[in-house]
């Protein structure tokens, strides 16, 4: 009898706890199904948030100019987003150089000056590069208008792929 009702407990506590998960947010984090982490300022924008629950998707990259690799997809990825719709998806670049000039430089010359390129003057030693885990290399992230994650180091075939879909 003991037996019966201890596996009707465990039964129960497995139910109740199975239960509960359906309603579970996603954590903060970086992957896949995580929520994107905040950012607290972004140039002019403060208390920049992914959810907008517009149905439209945010694209978020990471470069630097001494980085060629994350400069030349930046520009690539730019140039994808151009030709999507502005209801589809935002796309929001953040360098990480250290120096303004060199920022600002580099906008010019890969003609991107009007887009929203940001830059963080505390390149490695700033909040987002630890947030995002860019110690292993510049990455951008594909969020969708509740924040979480969806994809991450899309590419532009990719991204077209992605938004073709929904």
């Amino acid at each position: 009898m003991k037996v019966r009702a201890y596996v009707l407990f465990v039964a129960v506590a497995l139910l109740a706890v199975s239960a509960g998960t359906k309603n579970a947010k996603p954590t903060v984090g970086i992957n896949p199904g995580d929520l994107a982490p905040r950012i607290e300022s972004l140039g002019n924008e403060s208390n920049f948030s992914f959810q907008n629950h517009s149905g439209r998707y945010t694209l978020l990259n990471f470069w630097a100019a001494y980085d060629a690799e994350s400069r030349a997809r930046n520009v690539q990825l730019w140039n994808e987003v151009n030709k999507l719709s502005s209801d589809k998806i935002a796309m929001y670049s953040i360098s990480l150089d250290e120096k303004e000039s060199i920022f600002t430089e580099t906008v010019k010359a890969d003609k991107l000056e009007g887009t929203k390129q940001f830059h963080e003057e505390l390149g490695r030693k700033s909040e987002l590069f630890g947030k995002y885990n860019l110690q292993k290399g510049f990455r951008n992230f594909l969020i969708d208008d509740k924040g979480v994650i969806i994809a991450a180091n899309v590419t532009p075939q990719e991204l077209t792929k992605v938004l073709k879909k929904s």
